[in-house]
């Protein structure tokens, strides 16, 4: 049975980091990715990262997040910068994935980021 458990997520002022982490379980994955949901808003891409280093990057969070992997711990992680109120949603994890820019068919529970003085 495959889940995806992900830890990190809080309130962080603006300007401010946040590391997000998601363990998977039950299976190994080519490809591993970050997902995020705002209210009234369509949940979107916002990282995702091949088995051996291949990533991509939402224009939106370009050069201020950066998406990594441990394969050994079957972990993938979102280290967040330079935080911005808009950045504020629900964060997914999702697995299964067969190339960069589309979703898998496994999601995590999702942890809540809210920026915000």
């Amino acid at each position: 049975q495959v889940q995806l458990v992900e830890s990190g997520g809080g309130l962080v002022q603006p300007g401010g980091s946040l590391r997000l982490s998601c363990a998977a379980s039950g299976s190994t994955f080519g490809i591993l990715g970050w997902y995020r949901q705002a209210p009234g808003k369509q949940r979107e891409l916002v990282a995702s990262i091949g088995r051996n280093g291949p990533a991509y990057t939402g224009d939106s969070v370009k050069g201020r997040f950066t998406i990594s992997r441990d394969n050994a711990k079957n972990t993938v992680y979102l280290q967040m910068n330079s935080l911005k109120p808009e950045d504020t949603a629900v964060y997914y994890c999702n697995a299964g994935a067969l190339i960069l820019t589309r979703a898998g068919d496994y999601w995590g529970q999702g942890t809540q980021v809210t920026v915000s003085s």
